[in-house]
């Protein structure tokens, strides 16, 4: 029976010795062994031993990129304002001893060192040229970190300010200013707008109004034209028929009406040949009613 306990208790001494004796270490992870007391080695991944009860891990130190956001901090700008910032750092341990014994809690360390080196960059702004120059202030800020956190095996990969928030009463008189502003240039174009467009409907007005004038003359030539060359074939037909003098009277009568109405005749030009044909259209009128004919003068050799 002693013998039988003293099998189990050398089997659970061995387990736990082959428990302690074998480390796996997962991907991206590093861990910090020491050997009494003292560092010894960094266990890389994969399959590791140790020696039981003398060498124990000192820390699980996770390789890959780390994010971490630190709570909104106050900040004086160089006018006097109060500003919250919130920031996210991007980080990566390059050196799992370093991490380990040159610093005690390096998340915390790289908070503090952030809101230092905040304080002082913001420090040196105004609130207008704090809300328009993240870019500035993210490097500056990386900057100052990576340098300061590389003796802690650190590497500080990106800064970036979540949210800068201004007082409530700058930012109510801030909404004030953008508003007035959105509606100074919505004034402005609707401005414009009307006045290009009246500007175009006084050009179209301008436009239409030339057209038809243009139109008007360009008709009134056309029908005077054409009333001037009826006119010059009546005429032309009446002399080529060779028409005595009461069947000229008669057809300069009926076109006389005619001259009349065109809108641009303001000067009649009568022909010589008008008054002899209205004195024998006169002396026909006076034989139909029954008048006398006037004798004709006797010309020079001829009887009476």
């Amino acid at each position: 029976m002693p013998s039988l306990i003293t099998l189990v208790v050398i089997a659970i001494v061995a387990l736990v010795a082959l428990t302690k004796a074998v480390r796996i270490v997962p991907q991206a992870h590093a861990y910090i062994v020491e050997r009494l007391g003292r560092y010894s080695r960094t266990l890389n991944a994969g399959l590791n031993i140790l020696i039981p009860f003398i060498d124990r891990v000192r820390a699980q130190v996770d390789l890959r990129e780390q994010v971490v956001s630190f709570p909104p901090q106050p900040v004086i700008t160089s006018d006097n304002l109060v500003v919250s910032i919130d920031t996210v750092i991007y980080f990566q341990v390059t050196n799992p001893k370093a991490a380990t014994y040159e610093i005690a809690n390096y998340i915390q360390a790289i908070e503090q060192l952030t809101v230092t080196t905040l304080r002082n960059v913001i420090g040196g702004m105004d609130l207008e040229k704090t809300l328009t120059s993240r870019d500035q202030i993210n490097g500056q800020l990386r900057g100052v970190l990576d340098e300061a956190t590389g003796r802690w095996g650190i590497r500080v990969n990106r800064v970036e300010l979540k949210a800068i928030d201004p007082p409530a009463s700058i930012q109510d008189s801030m909404e004030k200013q953008m508003r007035a502003e959105r509606d100074r240039r919505a004034a402005i174009l609707t401005a414009e707008g009307h006045k290009q467009a009246q500007i175009l409907t006084a050009e179209g007005e301008k436009r239409a109004a030339v057209l038809r004038a243009e139109g008007d003359a360009q008709a009134r030539i056309l029908r005077a034209e054409s009333e001037a060359k009826a006119i010059q074939q009546v005429f032309e037909a009446i002399h080529q028929g060779n028409p005595d003098q009461k069947l000229l009277a008669y057809q300069y009568l009926q076109v006389l009406p005619q001259i009349a109405q065109g809108d641009a005749n303001k000067v009649w030009i009568v022909p010589s040949e008008l008054g002899k044909a209205l004195e024998g259209l006169s002396e026909m009128f006076g034989r139909t009613q029954g008048e006398p004919a006037r004798e004709k003068p006797l010309r020079d050799g001829q009887a009476g």
